[in-house]
């Protein structure tokens, strides 16, 4: 027999943790955005997304979580934004009360607002049974952010232009890898970040394996650095803990990561910033497989 209502659970979506293994910045646009490339991987963990469904048409949007108070419920927030483009696309009488717990810092690199959309996009389509082309789906989703697009798979993917162009990447020894991400509680500016690159084009990303993209770079470090230089702590102590295969700036920062080759390796290096840093946000994790 069916469940009554009160104990029915909500439909749920998390919204992965986007971490830019390499990130190159190849030129500034005549639209205002930057030429990139990029590979993203995700997370196996991230931000929460609930709904239920209503019958008056209103989105109604309640966000808690750890950080949760850095957050507006309001139109302006790429949930409510990404719900009602979803809406009046379809042509969705229903509405829905969303609920966002927010796990991971806001503005920190890691496409937490991005990853929000995307699984809000995801939440809803499933919530609203409704069926939707993926390439429309996608050009809704680049409406919202150019990070937004590839969040909507959240795999491992080759990301170029302003986002707008992505496609699956397969790299041996990579999907499951464990990883630490750490934070030292600076948001920083995307825009500022951007605004402090030098414009040098230093060369094509080359992802053909892990060894390449070792030998890569993320181009808004230094930037990032200039605007936050605890970043430089954060990356410092991530390359003294034993068993780092690969550490880096995400995104325009200041969340850092770490590939390791062991999960032992990992859960030490996170033991070893909590203790020495316990101001620092953390999270042991490990790299989303297909």
């Amino acid at each position: 027999m069916p469940l009554p209502d009160a104990m029915v659970e909500p439909l749920a979506e998390t919204a992965y943790a986007k971490i830019n293994v390499a990130l190159h910045v190849r030129a500034r646009r005549d639209d205002g955005y930057h030429a990139l490339e990029s590979l993203f991987v995700f997370a196996e963990d991230g931000d929460r997304i609930t709904g239920e469904a209503t019958d008056d048409g209103a989105i109604n949007l309640v966000v808690d979580g750890p950080f949760g108070s850095g957050l507006e419920a309001g139109p302006g927030n790429l949930v409510v934004k990404a719900a009602r483009g979803l809406q009046a696309y379809l042509g969705e009488q229903r509405g829905a009360v969303i609920r966002l717990t927010k796990n991971l810092p806001v503005a920190s690199g890691i496409g937490g607002g991005s990853a929000d959309a995307a699984a809000t996009l995801r939440l809803l389509t499933r919530l609203w049974d409704m069926r939707i082309d993926p390439q429309e789906l996608t050009a809704l989703a680049l409406d919202l952010g150019s990070d937004v697009p590839a969040c909507l798979a959240s795999v491992t993917q080759l990301v170029s232009g302003r986002g707008e162009h992505f496609a699956r990447h397969q790299i041996d020894d990579l999907d499951g890898r464990p990883m630490l991400l750490a934070n030292p509680g600076i948001a920083v500016s995307t825009a500022q970040v951007f605004a402090g690159w030098d414009r040098v084009d230093r060369g094509a990303l080359d992802a053909g394996n892990l060894e390449r993209l070792i030998a890569g770079r993320n181009d808004l470090e230094q930037p990032a650095i200039a605007i936050a230089p605890a970043i430089s702590d954060v990356l410092n102590m991530l390359g003294q803990q034993p068993g780092v295969r690969l550490y880096r700036m995400s995104g325009s920062g200041a969340t850092c990561f770490a590939l390791f080759h062991t999960q032992a390796d990992c859960s030490h290096a996170a033991n070893a910033l909590a203790k020495a840093h316990p101001s620092w946000w953390t999270m042991e994790t490990r790299i989303r497989g297909a």
